[in-house]
């Protein structure tokens, strides 16, 4: 196992605990990033972007996920399909949006699913297609009923 991901479960372990140190968790986490793990960037992001564990810093959260989404982490695909869609962060950019929502969704992304039918459905980044749009969200559906 390489350093940045022996970093990053420790970082996991910590966070599970139930008075974890945050201070040690951020430092292990940001040194796992260091050494190129975007686990460790989708994780940052995520807390810099709702303001979990310090303040909400949107342009920290925004370069973290981008480095994740390099390496196709599909929750940051997922979350920086929502900043482009709204504008946080990055300039509002609905087909960009609509590209990662996509590449989220064909790695395994579930919210991201009915999210490709909405953009399809309302025309969001991409030309409005009904019955695309059904067919994505069909398979949102049968991923519910299986608890997905």
């Amino acid at each position: 196992m390489d350093k940045s991901k022996k970093l990053y479960d420790k970082a996991l372990s910590e966070i599970k605990k139930g008075n974890p140190d945050i201070d040690a968790t951020v430092k292990w986490l940001k040194e796992s990033y260091d050494l190129g793990n975007p686990e460790a960037a989708y994780a940052l992001g995520t807390w810099y972007l709702h303001g979990k564990y310090f303040d909400k810093d949107i342009d920290k959260a925004v370069d973290y996920l981008k480095f994740a989404s390099k390496y196709n982490v599909p929750s940051a695909l997922f979350d920086l399909a929502i900043c482009y869609e709204k504008g946080t962060g990055v300039g509002k950019d609905e087909q960009q949006a609509f590209l990662f929502y996509l590449k989220a969704a064909l790695l395994g992304d579930t919210e991201s699913i009915y999210e490709v039918g909405r953009c399809y459905y309302h025309g969001i980044g991409t030309d409005i297609n009904r019955d695309v749009a059904d067919v994505w969200f069909e398979v949102d559906e049968v991923l519910k009923q299986k608890g997905k």
